[in-house]
C-alpha cells in the first residue's frame, strides 16, 4: 500500500486548508481552474448520457461532474494509493458544491448557462415535484460536502498516523 508519508501529509492538509479557505471566503462560489473542469465534465456528461435518451442527457450533466471524480478515486483506491485516492475525495466533495450552487439557481436562474439555456435543476425538480425546495436540497447537499470533506481530512490524517506507528 503506499501510505501517506509525511511529505504527502503536509502536502494533503496545505491543500485542503486551501481548498476550505476558497470554499469559506469565495464571493460566487465558483473556483476558477477546479469548477472549469468541472463544467466541462458536466457538459460532457450530457453529451455522453445523453446517447441513452432525453432523460438521462438531462441528469447527464450533474452524472459527467460525479462520475470523473469517483472513477479516479475508484482507480487510486484499486491502486492502494491513498493519498490521491483522498485528493480525488476532495474534488469529489467540493464538485459537490458546485452542484448545490446550481441546485439552489433552479427558481431563481441568476447563473450563467452553457448551451441551449435551459437548466438542468429547474428541469430535474420539476419533474420531482420538488422545484419550491431548490435551496432546501442544495443546503443539504452542502451540508454533506462539508462533512465529505471533514472525513476526508480525519481519514488522511489517521493513515498518516498509521504510517508514523510503523503499522503495515
Amino acid at each position: 500500500m503506499n501510505k501517506v508519508t509525511t511529505p504527502k501529509f503536509i502536502a494533503f492538509i496545505i491543500a485542503f486548508l486551501l481548498l476550505v479557505i476558497t470554499l469559506i471566503f469565495d464571493t460566487d462560489g465558483f473556483i476558477f481552474i477546479i469548477d472549469h473542469a468541472n463544467l466541462l465534465f458536466h457538459e460532457a456528461g450530457h453529451i455522453i448520457f445523453g446517447i441513452f435518451g432525453s432523460t438521462l442527457g438531462l441528469y447527464g450533466g450533474t452524472l459527467g461532474q460525479l462520475v470523473f471524480p469517483i472513477v479516479t478515486a475508484l482507480i487510486f483506491l484499486r491502486e492502494r494509493a491513498v493519498a490521491s485516492f483522498a485528493v480525488s475525495l476532495l474534488w469529489l466533495f467540493e464538485n459537490l458544491f458546485n452542484i448545490a450552487r446550481y441546485m439552489a439557481d433552479a427558481r431563481a436562474h441568476e447563473l450563467p448557462l452553457v448551451g441551449s439555456g435551459d437548466h438542468d435543476w429547474t428541469n430535474i425538480f420539476t419533474r420531482w415535484g420538488l422545484l419550491n425546495y431548490d435551496t432546501s436540497i442544495a443546503n443539504i447537499v452542502r451540508v454533506f460536502s462539508w462533512l465529505g470533506l471533514i472525513i476526508t481530512m480525519f481519514f488522511v490524517i489517521y493513515q498518516w498516523n498509521q504510517y508514523r506507528k510503523g503499522d503495515n
